[in-house]
């Protein structure tokens, strides 16, 4: 695990190398078909070096819910297992980490129109407006979420008025955890350092040709208001191509984005419990903490750090 830019791809294949071990995707992107720079999916060349599972299961037009990736990732872990492999998933998209470890909360269908009035709301009125609201009938999720959190506001707000039960409500009935051991890793950098990483890698997706494949995107006929195609890199890149923004706006706002994304997934990891944090050099540290693992070893992670973040 870890923010957006810290190197977990790089860390997996070197572990993956080591260890009897398959790489899984949890990467929210990385599952749609066309969307390979800015997503930094592996290359052919890695996926040739190591088994890579659930890459490229879809198109844009095909939204993967997580729900779906949890089913899909539970029978790549079944396959692992029946072969003596060990599936290693790696990822920045929260949710399908907890879906695949502690399972989705399960409630009733609802109208998507629903869901998008409430999302119109909080656009037009401003999301902290929304936040309140939800406070007043579900102040336990309320409390977890940010003020700015539109898509957890949104599906609060749903739940409680299709089913008139709070949404925190419906997570304390989720099932159990797998009874499998689970060993969590988060790669960690300061965050001057992990900004500079962040920069120095769109500039490196412009230079493999991002600008070209969002082009082709918006040429294949994908709305741009599509999930996938709101991914941070591509979104920005969009307005630029249709001739709304300059380019320098649009990288800088990327960028800017990118950013912002690795905070919200720094503050989602110091949620996680029984996680170890890895240095940004942490390799030695991640072999012993798989040595371990496999040899039936345990160690305590520590508490979350103050420093880097």
């Amino acid at each position: 695990m870890g923010p957006t830019a810290s190197g977990k791809s790089s860390l997996a294949l070197s572990l993956a190398k080591q260890f009897p071990l398959e790489i899984v995707n949890a990467d929210s992107v990385q599952l749609y078909r066309g969307l390979e720079i800015g997503s930094a999916k592996p290359t052919a060349q890695e996926r040739q070096q190591v088994p890579h599972h659930l890459l490229d299961v879809t198109t844009p037009d095909q939204p993967y819910s997580a729900d779906r990736y949890r089913e899909a990732a539970w029978a790549v872990v079944c396959d692992c297992q029946q072969r003596g492999r060990i599936p290693l998933f790696v990822g920045g998209s929260g949710l399908y980490f907890r879906a695949v470890e502690q399972g989705l909360v399960v409630i009733p269908p609802m109208d998507p129109a629903i869901r998008q009035a409430f999302r119109a709301e909080g656009e037009r009125l401003g999301w902290p407006v929304l936040h309140e609201r939800l406070r007043q009938v579900d102040p336990v999720l309320a409390a977890r979420l940010s003020l700015e959190d539109g898509q957890r506001i949104t599906q609060g707000l749903a739940v409680q008025a299709v089913t008139g039960r709070p949404l925190s409500q419906w997570q304390q009935e989720q099932p159990p955890p797998p009874a499998f051991a689970i060993l969590k890793m988060a790669r960690l950098w300061p965050r001057a350092l992990l900004y500079a990483r962040i920069e120095a890698r769109f500039e490196a997706m412009l230079a493999q040709g991002l600008l070209a494949e969002a082009g082709q995107l918006l040429v294949a006929g994908y709305d741009p208001a599509l999930p996938a195609m709101k991914a941070v890199g591509y979104r920005q890149l969009f307005p630029h191509l249709t001739g709304q923004i300059a380019l320098a706006e649009a990288v800088e706002w990327a960028k800017r984005e990118s950013r912002r994304y690795a905070k919200r997934q720094m503050t989602w990891l110091r949620k996680e419990a029984d996680l170890h944090w890895l240095p940004p050099e942490g390799e030695r540290e991640a072999v012993a903490l798989v040595e371990g693992l496999l040899e039936g070893r345990r160690t305590a992670p520590p508490d979350p750090p103050t420093l880097f973040f």
